[in-house]
């Protein structure tokens, strides 16, 4: 097995970028987004910038570290790492396969890769991201370009089997033979109540490539919980409309134009405070449940992962008052002030003046939106308990 047994999904090889730079240089979408996002510079240095890197991750260090560096001094009032679940002195010697919760399309990712630079890890990750989102063929560079790996969703039955073992095999090449890290969310696409839960079917789908037994496949993937909490979700609204359009309108699906605008929104709008914190690796205790029969070693695997990420969640004071305000309680209050409570009924009432739609059931959005940030506080509590 080689590199280009995975042309049609890998990242771009640095010995591909130069003509891969020239194309993006020449489309006029990605020329206008690069310099609104340097304003100031010229176009001409951007391009001379740019064409000077020579891998990935020059690029990434290059050109995302300071993007992503300002977005969050405009967006975020903190953003942390908690790390210390990984021992410090297998950060810059060991692959990772790190599976989180799905938070934001674009940002999760992205942001977990300016943390492993700061906090001693070899190198960023390679980042699992559906094909659905790559609505023009620039995006489709440009990801490649950011260490991204395609995952073929907008493929028939038949293809999929075939399209999964192929992503699972290269998921298995990068680790072993690149030594990346790499990035996936536990699920297929954003868990839009935040009631996070690991699909069986992403791990069977990573016990498809690699050698030996499930378990062992399992093990060389290196897998790492990561927990990540926002303290606000800039797209909760969209969230919340989305849940009414779907009870109200049959078959009703996302357009192009609504993920572009779930991107646009979960990049620039208010996140707060951010917490990515890892659990425990697998590996560390996976031995564990090794002699369970297949079908429910699969089970109990999501089901230990999901623990690890819920226990690590991060929780501010909206979490608590959402719950308390679902509940009709205050079992809770010790968690917020006065002051906090009054924060969040505004700016649940501002999230809901957001939502644009013709028969808008306003206690039904607000049940949603409260949802969303209470959950994270049942799956905590549960975690621990078990813990």
């Amino acid at each position: 097995m080689n590199i280009h047994d995975f042309d049609a999904i890998r990242p771009y090889l640095p010995e591909e970028l130069p003509e891969v730079f020239e194309r993006l240089l020449g489309n006029p979408q990605f020329a206008a987004i690069l310099t609104s996002f340097f304003p100031g510079i010229p176009l001409e240095m951007l391009k001379q910038k740019l064409l000077g890197c020579r891998d990935n991750l020059e690029v990434q260090k290059a050109f995302c570290y300071p993007l992503l560096k300002n977005l969050l001094q405009k967006c975020s009032t903190s953003i942390e790492f908690d790390t210390a679940s990984i021992p410090e002195e297998r950060r810059a010697t060991d692959s990772f396969t790190f599976i989180s919760n799905h938070r934001d399309i674009v940002l999760d990712s992205a942001l977990l890769s300016i943390l492993l630079i700061e906090n001693g890890y070899r190198t960023t990750v390679e980042i699992a991201i559906g094909d659905n989102l790559l609505i023009y063929p620039w995006i489709k560079d440009l990801v490649r370009v950011n260490k991204s790996f395609i995952v073929q969703r907008s493929v028939t039955m038949r293809e999929m089997l075939a399209s999964s073992k192929r992503m699972s095999d290269y998921m298995h090449f990068a680790l072993l033979s690149k030594h990346e890290n790499i990035w996936i969310a536990q699920r297929e696409g954003r868990a839009k109540d935040s009631d996070d839960r690991t699909q069986e079917s992403v791990l069977k789908m990573m016990a498809m490539g690699g050698e030996g037994t499930a378990v062992e496949r399992i093990k060389a993937m290196n897998l790492v919980p990561l927990a990540i909490s926002y303290e606000l979700d800039p797209c909760d609204f969209l969230k919340a409309k989305e849940y009414q359009q779907k009870r109200d309108i049959e078959g009703f699906k996302k357009s192009q134009a609504d993920d572009l605008n779930n991107m646009h929104t979960g990049i620039f709008g208010k996140k707060g405070r951010i917490v990515y914190r890892t659990a425990a690796p697998v590996n560390s205790w996976i031995d564990e449940i090794a002699d369970l029969p297949k079908s429910e070693f699969f089970r109990v695997l999501a089901e230990r992962i999901d623990r690890g990420i819920h226990a690590g969640y991060e929780l501010y004071p909206c979490n608590y008052i959402a719950c308390d305000l679902l509940a009709g309680s205050r079992q809770h209050a010790e968690h917020y002030t006065t002051e906090d409570e009054t924060a969040f009924r505004a700016y649940l009432e501002e999230r809901l003046a957001l939502i644009d739609l013709p028969n808008k059931d306003v206690d039904f959005l607000k049940e949603r939106i409260l949802t969303m940030y209470a959950n994270p506080v049942k799956n905590h509590e549960k975690a621990v308990a078990e813990a």
